[in-house]
């Protein structure tokens, strides 16, 4: 890989074997020889947000590195959400299997398909207590506070709790590859 970049990505699953789903999303993404994953946060159960007649997600986060760029990223991702059976068929409701990207280096983007930071992650409990978890460290672009600072401030964190710890170097979680 040339110049390596960092992202965090978010995943979600509500429907069918929901570890198994975020398991295999992130044994898919660790067979791209241009993705490394470096971390993943603990696996949280929550509440669904927006639609919220459907079962509750399991959500986790993702450090990687990679020399993809973002546009390149995000296909990668929606790859393994097409490998997962994942069906757009209503605006935030069930799904297999949901990736999204929230961070890419500190860089701002937004294209008709792509924006980065993800537009709504600091209004999401289940987005920034696994994130956090991760990259407490980490400021949001165009802030002075961290991650953790802005999870801190969060009002609404009593729909999201810790399901199940991940050790990364676990081979049942970790790609043997």
């Amino acid at each position: 890989m040339e110049q390596l970049n960092t992202a965090y990505l978010s995943v979600g699953s509500n429907m069918g074997d929901r570890e198994g789903l975020l398991t295999k999303s992130i044994e898919l993404l660790n067979g791209y020889p241009e993705i490394l994953i470096e971390s993943v946060s603990s696996i949280y159960e929550t509440d669904p947000v927006g639609f919220t007649d459907q079962p509750l997600f399991l959500n986790l986060a993702i450090k990687l590195k990679t020399g993809l760029s973002p546009q390149v990223l995000l296909s990668k991702l929606q790859e393994v959400e097409n490998n997962l059976d994942r069906k757009r068929v209503q605006k935030w409701g069930p799904r297999t299997i949901d990736l999204d990207i929230l961070l890419y280096n500190s860089v701002s983007i937004q294209t008709e398909d792509l924006e980065i930071p993800h537009p709504r992650m600091l209004e999401r409990a289940f987005v920034l207590l696994p994130l956090s978890e991760i990259a407490p460290d980490n400021v949001y672009p165009d802030k002075t506070i961290s991650l953790h600072q802005v999870l801190c401030e969060q009002r609404d964190k009593e729909g999201v709790r810790i399901w199940k710890k991940i050790d990364w170097e676990d081979a049942s979680v970790r790609s043997e590859s």
